[in-house]
């Protein structure tokens, strides 16, 4: 397997609080990564700093073995909408889209053309069964099924990398597993590399590696 992504001696401070200290991590692809910690231990942080969303204070990024760190933001930018998917706690849906719309955003960001967007927006909708939700608006969809479409968005510019940021946190039990098997099935058949936040510390998930982040260290458990 071939390094993704990779973090050396990261280290992160908010004012007076070192919320990251000395993080190590190098994800390979095709794995399904979970870091598990209580709520304000730095796990969206650290999501955002593989994102290359934040900078560190200290240490080194690298995506495929290149660092990031020296990249300006249009740089960034780009190289985040071409091999990053996010998913938030909250969706972070457009309320005046539809959902096949909202789907097609970061497909007309990376330049696509307006009828190819949309076939492909459709296409997305159909591999994962969601097609009578096309012309709907996210007001009118449950919270597991914005969450989903929130994850179909995520995968719409064939991201190598997904991060969710404690996507399960606003769900039900029951739309919780859907959305676990949802993420299990695009690490599996999709090949797509995902790293999952939770605050749950125990609960069991498909993962080929899990880490604990507490007092500011990453501390690996499997």
């Amino acid at each position: 397997m071939n390094s993704l992504i990779e973090l050396s001696n990261v280290w992160k401070r908010y004012g007076i609080t070192e919320v990251l200290k000395n993080i190590n991590l190098k994800v390979e692809e095709g794995e399904f990564i979970a870091v598990r910690g209580k709520s304000g231990v730095g796990k969206t942080t650290l999501l955002k700093i593989i994102g290359f969303l934040e900078q560190p204070d200290k240490g080194e990024v690298k995506l495929f073995g290149k660092p990031i760190n020296n990249l300006n933001d249009n740089e960034k930018s780009e190289l985040r909408l071409h091999n990053i998917g996010f998913i938030f706690q909250f969706f972070n849906l457009i309320p005046s889209l539809t959902v096949l719309e909202n789907i097609e955003l970061p497909l007309a960001l990376a330049g696509m053309k307006k009828q190819q967007r949309r076939k492909k927006a459709y296409e997305l909708l159909e591999y994962f069964d969601l097609t009578n939700l096309a012309n709907r608006f996210p007001e009118t969809l449950s919270g597991g099924e914005r969450q989903r479409i929130a994850i179909i968005r995520a995968l719409a510019n064939n991201p190598k990398l997904i991060l969710a940021d404690e996507p399960t946190s606003s769900l039900d039990n029951e739309n919780s597993e859907l959305l676990i098997r949802l993420l299990t099935k695009i690490n599996r058949e999709k090949r797509v590399t995902i790293i999952l936040t939770t605050t749950d510390l125990y609960e069991k998930l498909p993962t080929t590696k899990d880490y604990m982040l507490k007092d500011g260290y990453l501390k690996t458990l499997t």
